[in-house]
């Protein structure tokens, strides 16, 4: 399989591609350099492996939460090439990839969990929580929006560790979720090689969709994304 995984969801812009069983990326630290940089990696990255756009079997993207600009491009560009080049697309969370990234860097063990945090300004996160199932992250509940003080962990799951740039708010946790949280690395951004390795598993699982199907997901959108109890 030769799929192409984007992602600029956040500060970080990269591109990678999967073929055959392995990943290889492109990966740049740039808040304003996505529409800068993102085709051109693409284009480097396909030529060092003598690949044409044709040759690809699938498309997939970070699509959020997120930066709501760097979303948009990388949806854009998938798009762009999904409906010129009759691909499918796969949709991946940005909560998501990073935890997947965490499950490695902090060496998560099976049924452990990970929680995940982005800053969505206007003095609120983005949270996911996540159970390492076989090396692979498992969503326990709903991915939310809500303030440092509302975050809750998942009951069943006695360890765990936190992942992404929101855990920098962790003073405003409260006590039974910041004192119950082993690890944590503000570092880990979403990356597209985490996109990819993700998205190979949801297309075996017939998780694909056309072009006009893949779509950013904006965490305030109330249709797609679920607030915290009690929040208006």
């Amino acid at each position: 399989m030769k799929l192409l995984a984007l992602d600029t969801s956040s500060e970080g812009c990269s591109a990678a591609l999967f073929v055959d069983g392995e990943v290889v990326e492109k990966f740049e630290i740039a808040p304003r350099g996505h529409t800068r940089l993102l085709m051109p990696m693409i284009r480097s990255l396909l030529s060092e492996h003598g690949l044409k756009p044709e040759n690809l079997d699938a498309l997939a993207f970070a699509c959020g939460p997120g930066s709501f600009t760097g979303i948009r491009i990388a949806t854009g560009v998938v798009q762009g090439l999904a409906w010129g080049l009759d691909l499918p697309v796969i949709s991946v969370s940005s909560l998501e990839t990073v935890a997947l990234g965490a499950i490695e860097a902090l060496r998560v063990g099976e049924g452990e969990g990970v929680a995940v945090a982005f800053d969505a300004r206007m003095s609120e996160l983005y949270w996911g929580c996540f159970r390492n199932r076989s090396g692979l992250p498992e969503l326990l509940g709903e991915e939310r929006v809500c303030p440092p003080s509302r975050v809750v962990l998942v009951p069943g799951v006695a360890n765990w560790a936190g992942a992404g740039q929101g855990w920098a708010f962790r003073d405003g946790m409260p006590d039974d979720v910041s004192g119950r949280v082993s690890t944590v690395d503000v570092t880990l951004v979403p990356r597209a090689s985490w996109v990819a390795r993700l998205a190979v598993v949801k297309f075996g699982q017939g998780l694909a969709v056309s072009a006009e199907q893949a779509q950013p997901v904006y965490i305030r959108d109330e249709v797609t994304w679920k607030k915290l109890p009690g929040r208006e």
